[in-house]
């Protein structure tokens, strides 16, 4: 297996089916609800927009989207530190994402991929000193995968849905 920097020319249709098959796992551990509005998401207007914005990034800090590919060349996975320009968000290094299929979880993948991640947000100009990422509360797997790493809960997200 090798873990290499996207590259957006060649990467995109294997980055978009990690991260819908991200989407979906996310949609899928909150409830019938959130796993409906998920979905609905996940059209051809947001895979565009989300490429685009990977594209972005990667214009920007080039090893910022990492991907797992096998000898076979099926990406089994990826993680998305954003570029520093995007640190002020939270004042720290952002993992956006970090999602490994299901047939390679238990691997070592997840930790490769936060090593790097880590590594990157270590090389970034950032106000403070740390790395933050957004993880369900009743995601209690991945919250156990944090918390070997010293992830520590840090405030509380609160949503207002915006009148359409």
């Amino acid at each position: 297996m090798e873990i290499r920097a996207y590259r957006p020319a060649h990467d995109a249709s294997e980055l978009w089916s990690l991260k819908r098959a991200f989407e979906e796992s996310l949609g899928g551990s909150c409830g019938d609800e959130k796993e409906r509005q998920y979905r609905e998401k996940l059209t051809d207007t947001y895979r565009d927009r989300y490429l685009t914005w990977a594209e972005t990034c990667h214009a920007e800090a080039p090893q910022c989207i990492q991907v797992a590919v096998t000898g076979e060349q099926r990406f089994v996975g990826y993680v998305f530190l954003l570029p520093a320009s995007l640190g002020m968000i939270w004042d720290s290094g952002v993992i956006n994402e970090l999602f490994v299929r299901e047939s390679h979880r238990g691997s070592g993948l997840a930790d490769e991929f936060m090593d790097i991640a880590i590594e990157l947000a270590q090389g970034q100009d950032l106000p403070m000193d740390r790395v933050v990422l957004d993880v369900g509360t009743n995601n209690e797997r991945a919250r156990r995968y944090y918390d070997r790493y010293g992830f520590e809960p840090w405030g509380d997200l609160l949503v207002h849905r915006l009148p359409r």
